[in-house]
């Protein structure tokens, strides 16, 4: 017996009798008769199980779900940077509110981030397996949206990061990771940085000239303006898209620490619903972000959100409309057509710059006189 992706129970030859209840909510999942089979449960989230198993009409044994002191495994989806950023932070909640021996696999890279500051989780490699497991959840969001089996409520209408508190059994609120930025400043001058790239066509900002005079205003600020996208260039069949110009290139394929390290200097970020938005937002810096695919609710909070809800918008937080990954244009409602991406395409240049321009007012910026997040504020 264990509780390896659900509950699972192997039951050899006799007159067994097995049942599985849900103490929580005093539901009865599984009762029956049983001999020489393996008993598992549908539901693949946490559940706080009891366990009674009857031989020969007797009563043999009673198991409550108990993780204290248990070796539990955590397992993360590999090549996503935000979503592992959403979700982490309820490993250590989990872990605490247990008391159980954590182990986490997810790829090494992002796992060097979260070292650190999380010196109570064991970190493994991605498709290995701790010994002697009691218990193993698998977080993410899961496809088709309406999957109920790995997810307890529909990640469109809670949230991308909230999916995980429901998957985990935790009070759902927002919570943020722990990065640690580096001490040292290496860039002297005051600068912000800047994300334009996505996975997805949806998730640009797609106003032609929205980004290069964003770039032009922040630099007539007196900011420096450091790109730190992965790539340069990012896309696929008609829909290509590059940093802008007059940006500072500071885009490859670099540590993610030095990303976090750049960040937890910077006076703010300014990017998209995408991963470095998420790893922005774990180091401490003030986000403006900029989509209109998604709903505020589905990303983190940050008062610096930027929407037009005039037109077309959240599509991907639409609970009719299932997110194809295939599609780089994925565009639903009007793919092909002159509204096309029109959620982004009418977030103009003025409403960003006006959202930084609150921003810098609510944290005292002025890097012309030498305000600035390290300078002014005491960081």
């Amino acid at each position: 017996m264990d509780f390896n992706y659900g509950a699972r129970v192997v039951v050899p030859a006799g007159n067994y009798h097995v049942r599985l209840t849900d103490i929580d909510t005093d539901s009865i999942l599984y009762d029956a008769d049983v001999s020489n089979a393996m008993i598992t449960s549908t539901k693949k989230f946490f559940i706080n199980f009891c366990v009674e198993i009857w031989k020969d009409g007797k009563l043999a044994l009673v198991h409550n779900l108990d993780l204290k002191d248990k070796v539990v495994h955590i397992q993360f989806p590999v090549g996503t940077i935000g979503d592992i950023m959403a979700w982490f932070p309820y490993v250590e909640e989990f872990r605490k509110k247990h008391g159980c021996k954590t182990y986490c696999s997810m790829s090494p890279k992002i796992a060097e981030l979260f070292r650190p500051a999380y010196p109570d989780i064991t970190f493994i490699a991605p498709e290995t397996e701790p010994d002697n497991c009691y218990a193993t959840y698998y977080l993410g969001i899961f496809f088709p949206a309406d999957d109920r089996i790995h997810q307890p409520a529909d990640f469109r209408v809670i949230g991308l990061q909230l999916n995980i508190p429901y998957i985990l059994g935790l009070d759902v609120v927002e919570r943020r990771p722990v990065l640690t930025p580096s001490k040292e400043r290496k860039i002297k001058e005051p600068y912000v940085c800047i994300a334009v790239q996505a996975r997805s066509q949806a998730k640009y900002w797609n106003n032609p000239r929205g980004w290069v005079e964003t770039v032009d205003y922040l630099k007539e600020l007196g900011y420096r303006v450091l790109c730190i996208d992965k790539d340069k260039y990012y896309g696929y069949g008609r829909h290509w898209n590059t940093i802008p110009y007059g940006c500072e290139d500071f885009t490859g394929d670099l540590p993610l620490q030095e990303r976090v390290d750049l960040l937890g200097h910077a006076d703010f970020f300014v990017g998209l619903s995408s991963g470095l938005s998420w790893l922005a937002w774990g180091s401490g810096t003030p986000v403006v972000m900029i989509s209109g695919f998604t709903l505020p609710y589905n990303e983190f909070y940050t008062p610096y959100r930027v929407i037009n809800f005039h037109v077309c918008n959240g599509c991907w937080t639409d609970s009719s409309e299932e997110f194809v990954h295939a599609d780089f244009g994925w565009c639903p409602r009007h793919k092909n057509t002159e509204r096309e991406f029109e959620c982004t395409r009418y977030i103009s240049s003025g409403q960003v710059c006006r959202t930084i321009r609150r921003l810098m007012d609510d944290y005292g910026l002025d890097p012309k006189a030498g305000k600035t997040r390290r300078r002014y504020s005491g960081q």
